[in-house]
């Protein structure tokens, strides 16, 4: 599969199950965000990668943000189970630096290409993934629990495993009436 026909065709995959990347496609997928467009090459993101037994801190972490909102039963208990929807999970956060010429609004739109960059490379390598944000990216509670500093933000939450089943290929979206091309 070449480039271009990866970006046409790659598409969330939302079940997930085992095995989980290889170390060697771990590096891989970890490498291919290193090479993001990156304004003065501040590094403004940190990549933190949950598998195995870390999948029960971030479930951890989960709960007690979800329970401190005062949530019933079944919200505790769904997000209990939001970081086992994947063998994997890695959280990218901010990481701001101060620069003159790179605002913070660059630096996230930075941290996001990083995700993007990790899933188009598992997707590559074969593997599911799904970008994932929601209430728990922007809980000031998530963010202590998983040592990101509070002035930092949450790009997402990328779940990575291989595919449970084939999916369909969704539809094309078309750019007509997104793009206006300005010749002259």
């Amino acid at each position: 599969m070449n480039a271009v026909e990866l970006l046409l065709t790659r598409q969330s995959d939302p079940l997930l199950i085992e095995p989980l990347p290889s170390e060697p496609d771990l590096k891989a997928i970890l490498t291919a965000g290193m090479r993001v467009p990156d304004h003065a090459a501040l590094k403004p993101y940190h990549i933190a990668v949950y598998k195995e037994e870390g999948l029960k801190k971030l479930s951890t972490a989960y709960v007690s943000a979800v329970s401190k909102q005062n949530a019933d039963q079944s919200k505790i208990d769904k997000a209990a189970k939001m970081p086992f929807r994947a063998p994997m999970v890695i959280v990218v956060s901010t990481d701001y630096k101060s620069h003159d010429k790179v605002p913070e609004k660059e630096q996230l739109i930075t941290a996001g290409c990083v995700v993007h960059a990790m899933q188009m490379a598992a997707f590559s390598l074969g593997y599911g993934a799904m970008w994932r944000t929601g209430d728990l990216a922007f809980n000031d509670d998530v963010k202590t629990l998983l040592n990101i500093a509070p002035h930092n933000d949450i790009a997402g939450f990328l779940y990575i495993g291989t595919k449970a089943k084939a999916m369909p290929l969704k539809p094309e979206r078309y750019f007509d009436d997104r793009v206006s091309i300005i010749a002259s």
